[in-house]
């Protein structure tokens, strides 16, 4: 190594963030707001109450405080696991044969293996302190139902999970570590619900989608005395607490005196990529400093580079409200690829205006070029990651391999939000070559665009 900058750059317990960052305060154009699909007015904190959590509720609306104190609590669980280390990817710099620069922020080092439990161990903290006794919740590769379902264990919270079918039934490991917690797994669509029975009968062969599986966690919610429903991605709330991961990142590379040239990060619903960058636009939008932001999805699910930006439902149920992001419209039923995280017909309606005001680019990747950069990458940096990660990965070597062409030495940062260990089945598919690359036709997009509401 050549360079004084060490391969793990970390953090002490005392540089642990204290609050959250709200990256709304400090956009001109604030995201907008969710709306009552009747009234299409919208939602008042008395009309969300009854689904989440009042604290939640509060962060929620809140698109005006730019920073949220971290409650002793919550705080007290980050430092099992956080701050969590900034990694200089020189193996891969070395292999690629490039001038560039590569950074990753790892979240994979805690039990869940994701970083996901940034929020999760948030939301079942005000789940407790409501005196609540339990939560509902959807997951789709099966990371935010494990991560939900540990930090409710933590709690002593009664945790019930719906999992996307096709994920149920291609990762059970990821199943039998959220029972292992204490959770109630079940499989959706399905039959123990009034809109999974619906939805199943609509469409009876599907694999289930984060939209479905959506739609029964609150069902199964407001159904139940004493429940509420928790989310994984998408909302504001969760774009905040994952703000952790980029004011640890900007901390780490402050102190080396490092700035990005380009911040990548994954996207599905976009909590990960908004936690990892906020505090990054924060600087942009204040005129402190500039980045490139590039936003990461599948070819099989598109919602930035091929949706629509309006006003959508978040569930496939029609039960939730209505939000304006960047969709493919609720009805749209994603291939059973293998990137379970990202199967969501939505994006955040944070990321849906910034990319709408220009300030975020998206690019959009076939599964097997995922596959090739995920391995890529493990056989020289070590760390197996998560499907989802990859998609991130692979747009990092392309920047990498585009400075190699120029000459151009660009300090590159993304976001290894999790591990793979658990994805095996995806990566056999791979390396037998039979995984396969879906990509929707635009009939298949306008199709499920059909219905969406007018607003």
């Amino acid at each position: 190594m050549s360079e004084k900058i060490p391969y793990k750059i970390y953090l002490t317990e005392n540089e642990l963030p204290d609050s959250w960052y709200n990256v709304r305060a400090d956009m001109k154009n604030k995201p907008a707001p969710l709306i009552n699909p009747g009234t299409h007015k919208p939602c008042t904190a008395d009309e969300l109450k009854p689904v989440f959590c009042e604290e939640l509720v509060k962060q929620e609306l809140n698109d005006t405080d730019a920073y949220i104190p971290i409650p002793d609590g919550i705080r007290e669980f980050y430092r099992m696991y956080r701050p969590s280390p900034l990694i200089r990817a020189y193996c891969l710099e070395k292999k690629l044969g490039t001038p560039a620069k590569i950074y990753y922020k790892f979240e994979g080092n805690n039990t869940s293996g994701s970083h996901k439990l940034n929020s999760a161990i948030a939301q079942a903290y005000y789940a407790k302190e409501q005196g609540l006794k339990g939560v509902t919740t959807e997951t789709g590769a099966g990371q935010w139902g494990t991560a939900m379902s540990m930090a409710c264990s933590y709690f002593d919270l009664d945790c019930q999970v719906y999992m996307v079918k096709v994920s149920y039934e291609q990762k059970p490991f990821r199943r039998e570590v959220m029972r292992t917690y204490g959770a109630k797994v079940t499989p959706s669509p399905s039959d123990t619900t009034e809109v999974g029975r619906k939805i199943l009968s609509e469409f009876p062969e599907t694999g289930g989608s984060l939209g479905c599986a959506i739609s029964e966690a609150v069902e199964a919610a407001v159904t139940q005395e004493g429940y509420r429903y928790v989310l994984g991605s998408v909302l504001s709330q969760v774009v905040l607490h994952q703000s952790v991961i980029g004011l640890e990142a900007m901390a780490a590379m402050d102190k080396y005196g490092i700035k990005p040239d380009v911040i990548i990060g994954c996207a599905g619903g976009g909590s990960n990529l908004g936690g990892l960058m906020s505090p990054f636009v924060g600087r942009k939008l204040r005129g402190e400093a500039d980045y490139q932001f590039i936003a990461v999805e599948p070819a099989s699910c598109p919602s930035l580079t091929r949706g629509s930006y309006l006003y959508d439902f978040c569930d496939t149920g029609h039960v939730c409200p209505l939000a304006k992001m960047y969709t493919l419209g609720s009805e749209f039923m994603p291939s059973p690829n293998h990137a379970g995280g990202l199967r969501y017909h939505g994006m955040s309606s944070i990321l849906s205006q910034l990319y709408h005001d220009k300030i975020l680019q998206a690019r959009s990747v076939e599964q097997t070029a995922v596959f090739a950069a995920a391995e890529q990458f493990a056989r020289v940096e070590g760390i197996l990651p998560a499907p989802e990660s990859s998609h991130a990965i692979k747009v990092a070597i392309d920047e990498a391999m585009e400075c190699k062409k120029t000459g151009e030495a660009k300090t590159i940062l993304f976001g290894l939000t999790g591990t793979g260990y658990f994805d095996m089945y995806a990566y056999k598919a791979y390396n037998e070559g039979t995984m396969t690359d879906y990509i929707p036709t635009d009939e298949d997009i306008a199709k499920a665009l059909k219905n969406v509401p007018k607003v």
